[in-house]
């Protein structure tokens, strides 16, 4: 179950982060009220998930691909350039969760 709501608080924060943009510097209301309420659904699930995942695993996995969808969602619906970079850079975080989760941290 503590899986699940990490995946939720991941989902979350993609969600909140993605309409960062559309916030326009915290001026719009709607989608300044939806990355409020997509952030704290993130924290919420985020904490929930580590009462039972070490913390640390938990935020990595959660930070790594958050990272990782945000490139993805950037690049497809934000018009954001995707260079090779990034892409290796993306890969690197996403190795980095990998390492620490093979390496026993949990």
């Amino acid at each position: 179950m503590a899986y699940l709501f990490l995946l939720g608080a991941i989902t979350a924060e993609v969600i909140g982060t993605s309409l960062l943009k559309a916030t326009d510097g915290f001026t719009r209301l709607w989608p300044t009220l939806g990355l409020a309420v997509a952030y704290l659904s993130a924290f919420g699930l985020l904490s929930l998930a580590v009462k039972d995942i070490p913390v640390g695993v938990a935020y990595a996995v959660w930070s790594g691909l958050g990272t990782a969808a945000i490139v993805a969602i950037g690049a497809a619906f934000l018009g954001e350039p995707l260079s090779v970079t990034k892409v290796v850079g993306t890969a690197l975080v996403i190795a980095g969760v990998v390492v620490l989760n093979l390496g026993g941290a949990h």
